[in-house]
Formats: C-alpha cells, sequence, structure tokens
C-alpha cells in the first residue's frame, strides 16, 4: 500500500518524496505523531509557530502533542490572507532557535485564507535550521499544492506534509499519509506509533487506487480542476444577481469565498439563518462565516473563528470543488443557493427554512426507497 501512495503523491506533482506510509489515524493525530518524534530530535522545544488557520482539529494537534502554539496573524492582501514571513521570522529569533520545536504551515484551506507562502517558510527553516511541517489535508488534489510541497523542499526545508485519506482518495474516514524526503525522519515516525491498530484505513486506499489505475486518478484530478473553474464562473454570475461578489482569491485552488455584505447590512441574522437553510437541504459542504464569531480551542480563544483573521472585511459563504464533485453537484447547490438566498431576500428566510419541502431531495429519497414486494438481495447484490 505504500508504495501505490507513494507513487501517487509523486504523479500528483511532489516528485521528490522519497517515502511514506499510511496511517490508521486522521489528520489531526497524524500531525501530533510527527510532533512527538520530533521531540526526541529538539528536547528544549516547548513552541510551535502557526501561521492562523480556523480549523480545530490542527490547532488540537499541537496542544496535544504537550507544545504551546504560538499564532501567528495573517496579513491581508487584497481579498486573500496570506502568511506573515516577517512575524514568523521576527518569532523564531524571539523566542530561540533551541526552543522553537518547527514551523506548522498548511497547503489547503478555506478561502479567503489561502496556501501559506511554503517556499519562503521553508527557505526560513533552512535558514535557522527549524524543522517544517506541512498540514496537506486536502492537497493532494490539487496541483498547485503539490507544486508548493515540491518546490519548498527543492528550495529550502520541509521534514513532512500529512494528507487525509478521506478528502484525496474517497475512502471512509480514519486514514492519513504521512510522507517526507529523509527515509530516515518518515521511519522514526513510523516508529513512535505504539501498539496496533486496524488495517482499513491501508486495505480501503490500496484497493481504491487499483481500481482507479493511474489513469482513473488523472481523470478525477482533471475533473476536479474543470469544476473549480465552472463553481466560480457560476458563483461570481450568481453573485452579481444578489449585488455581491466573488471574493478575488487567485492562490486558492480549492476553495472559494462570496460576499454576504448586503444580507449582513440588511440583517445580520440572515447570514446564519442562510448557512441553516444551506444545511436543512442538504447542502453540506458549504459554510457560512459572519463576522466575530468568538471560539475558545484548548484554552486559547480565536475572535472572529473561521474566517482566518480577527476582524475579516466582511461576512461569506464558502463553497469548494473536491475531488469526485460532478457538474450537477455544482448545479444543484447553485439552483439550492439561489433559492435560499431569494427566500432572504423576501425576508421570509425563518418560515421558509427547515420546514419548507425540498422537491430535489424528496424525489431522491423517493428512488431510494425500497417497496413492499422487493428483494433487497435484487436491490443490493452481494
Amino acid at each position: 500500500t505504500n508504495s501505490v501512495v507513494l507513487d501517487i503523491l509523486k504523479l500528483a506533482g511532489v516528485q521528490a518524496t522519497s517515502s511514506c506510509f499510511v496511517v490508521p489515524m486522521a489528520t489531526g493525530m497524524s500531525l501530533t505523531l510527527c510532533f512527538l518524534t520530533l521531540r526526541h530530535r529538539r528536547p528544549k522545544a516547548r513552541y510551535i509557530l502557526w501561521p492562523r488557520i480556523d480549523q480545530k482539529s490542527c490547532f488540537k494537534s499541537m496542544v496535544t502533542a504537550g507544545f504551546e502554539p504560538v499564532v501567528i496573524e495573517n496579513v491581508l492582501e487584497g481579498d486573500e490572507l496570506r502568511t506573515d514571513l516577517q512575524a514568523v521570522e521576527a518569532k523564531i529569533l524571539d523566542l530561540g532557535v533551541e526552543h522553537v520545536l518547527c514551523v506548522h504551515s498548511t497547503t489547503s484551506c478555506f478561502a479567503p485564507r489561502v496556501p501559506d507562502r511554503l517556499e519562503e517558510l521553508a527557505e526560513l527553516c533552512a535558514k535557522y535550521d527549524v524543522p517544517h511541517i506541512v498540514n496537506n489535508a486536502y492537497g493532494v488534489q490539487s496541483s498547485k499544492c503539490m507544486h508548493l510541497i515540491q518546490q519548498g523542499a527543492r528550495r529550502g526545508r520541509i521534514d513532512a506534509f500529512v494528507q487525509s485519506l478521506d478528502k484525496n482518495f474517497m475512502v471512509p474516514v480514519g486514514g492519513a499519509v504521512i510522507a517526507g524526503f529523509s527515509d530516515t525522519f518518515i521511519q522514526e515516525i513510523s516508529k513512535m506509533y505504539p501498539g496496533r491498530a486496524s488495517s482499513s484505513p491501508s486495505l480501503d486506499v490500496l484497493i481504491t487506487l487499483l481500481s482507479l489505475g493511474t489513469k482513473g486518478y488523472r481523470q478525477l484530478l482533471r475533473e476536479r480542476k474543470e469544476m473549480f473553474s465552472y463553481l466560480s464562473t457560476e458563483v461570481k454570475k450568481l453573485a452579481e444577481n444578489y449585488n455581491e461578489r466573488l471574493l478575488d482569491t487567485p492562490h486558492n485552488p480549492i476553495s472559494l469565498a462570496m460576499s454576504l455584505r448586503e444580507l449582513d447590512e440588511q440583517n445580520p441574522e440572515a447570514v446564519t439563518q442562510l448557512g441553516s437553510m444551506l444545511f436543512t437541504r442538504q447542502v453540506s459542504g458549504a459554510r457560512v462565516v459572519s463576522l466575530g464569531t468568538l471560539q475558545t480551542v484548548s484554552g486559547y480563544t480565536f475572535k472572529g473563528f473561521m474566517a482566518h483573521a480577527d476582524q475579516y472585511r466582511c461576512s461569506y459563504l464558502n463553497a469548494a470543488s473536491a475531488i469526485g464533485i460532478k457538474k450537477e453537484d455544482v448545479e444543484m447547490f447553485l439552483k439550492r443557493l439561489d433559492k435560499c438566498l431569494k427566500a432572504l431576500r423576501r425576508g421570509k428566510g425563518q418560515q421558509d427554512g427547515p420546514l419548507t419541502p425540498n422537491v430535489d431531495v424528496d424525489a431522491d429519497m423517493e428512488k431510494c426507497k425500497i417497496g413492499e414486494g422487493d428483494d433487497p438481495k435484487t436491490l443490493f447484490p452481494a
């Protein structure tokens, strides 16, 4: 399995990868395993430098490993939230190189946050001899994210990068791949895993990749990229119909964001109501971000949580093009989003929320019903 996955990582863009292994844990705990391995190499280290990304598991992975996260706030460039390289370097010097366990960067993320400046961070890590761990949770499906890792390893230092199995290979939740450019370090991480575990994640990804083959996986990557362009174009058109706009985030290859400024100005509660309405219509991938949300994670309070910044310029809606997405999925999402926005514009969001029958969903549910005379063996063959 590890050999097949290594081949896929190279095919996806990180050709310099020398070693990898499948872990029976999700991305967060896999990151924790990397940090615990580094502890033996840097016994005096207490801190992990972390350019802010508002996702709980990557923050908790550092706390669980027993380290103190040092949050580096992002800088706003246009609509994009980008890595503050000067702040990262200043913190390394301020805390002392020997007290910094590593820099913990991120590739795939929700817009308007964009992938970290991996090449520059890798150069900083090489300059100060500080390890560099990359959270590449969704990144295998994006040639841009994989190119950033490849270039970072070529120009500077990346010790390991971690990716989710379910997000990149469409298998059940509960597995990850830890990969890197040093066989020795990757073997050290694998030996840190205590005890035994289920073989299901390894078996699932092996069966999936053997079924798809190289051509099949390449085709999925190509379709995802095409659907992202289609999604961007159509969301932009829809946004303009409601006097909103598609935020300009060209450095994010997976996720996009549509402003909800006018909706927020008319009725701040309508922003969160939109998220609720979409969820009850089986739109679970999109998320609505309102301003000023406070969230405490492992004792650290984030202001403006989910927006990746204390105060972003407007509320917004996120959507993403993930591997396996089809044109029909995009069209269905746009149709339901349009209906919800129309209802909120009329001021009927509260009434038209959970109680409104969803014709599309009802039709899908109808197809799944088993009649009294149906034989389950013919409907679901072994």
